[in-house]
């Protein structure tokens, strides 16, 4: 008996600390975001640095982007196309590839890229800085990190991830009508009223605002595991790793979240 209360004791005082960490964690990442968000609109601001940012969580991840949402238009026309023809309704193929990738994989998928890409390049490089102590010289020659290295990024990525949103659905869009037009023989004039026929104004700004939140979501968790980075090389390695997981699991969480709200919840 005595040792199933040891056992008990010891699952919670486990469970206590997890919860603890996770309390310690979401306060810290929030006072971040506050400090960040106050630097971000204190002038004088870090426009050469904001643009330095962007350039690299933008234009860089062109590239990637492109590639992935074409396929990804492709794939999701072939496999709706797979089953639209079994009921004679290959017209609605366009219909449902706009409205799938501009809800959900444009905004979505474009995230998860540029957590894997951009996300652990800002866990990396900080974590980096602060094992080699250059976060500690910035503090002592009085310039503050945060709004240094934090803010310009914040700003950055918060602009450049819904204009990337736009694009993958765009680029998306154009994965479908490539197969809807040359291999199912959809007429162009056709799939394309299709295609916009479906959308609303709802459809658009929701994708957009999701990437808005999930751009701070991964400038703020790389950022603060690029802070809290220790160990050297090894701990370097492990703040990247747990910004990129913790991101994809905030993304996807956040995106449920808003997907309920705005479809089931708000009129």
């Amino acid at each position: 008996m005595k040792n199933h209360i040891n056992k008990i004791e010891r699952y919670l005082g486990n469970l206590g600390d997890r919860l603890m960490r996770f309390l310690r964690y979401i306060g810290g990442a929030s006072i971040l975001y506050a400090d960040a968000l106050h630097w971000m609109l204190t002038p004088p601001l870090k426009f050469k640095h904001t643009i330095q940012q962007a350039y690299r969580i933008g234009v860089s991840s062109l590239p990637i982007v492109t590639l992935i949402s074409m396929f990804i238009g492709i794939v999701l026309a072939l496999q709706t196309a797979y089953q639209m023809e079994q009921i004679q309704a290959q017209l609605y193929i366009a219909s449902i590839v706009a409205v799938s990738v501009m809800r959900e994989f444009g905004p979505v998928v474009t995230s998860l890229i540029v957590a894997g890409r951009v996300g652990a390049s800002i866990a990396a490089e900080l974590g980096t800085m602060k094992v080699t102590e250059q976060i500690d010289a910035l503090e002592t020659l009085a310039s503050n990190p945060v709004k240094y290295l934090v803010a310009p990024r914040l700003l950055a990525i918060m602009v450049m991830l819904p204009l990337l949103t736009l694009y993958a659905d765009i680029v998306g869009i154009l994965g479908g009508y490539i197969v809807g037009v040359l291999k199912l023989g959809i007429g162009s004039n056709l799939y394309m009223q299709m295609t916009w026929e479906p959308l609303a104004f709802k459809d658009v700004f929701t994708g957009l605002f999701k990437s808005f939140v999930f751009g701070i979501i991964i400038c703020i968790i790389s950022c603060y595991e690029g802070f809290n980075t220790e160990g050297g090389a090894e701990g370097v390695g492990k703040a990247t790793t747990q910004a990129v997981v913790l991101s994809f699991i905030m993304i996807i969480a956040a995106d449920c979240f808003f997907t309920a709200l705005f479809y089931f919840v708000l009129p």
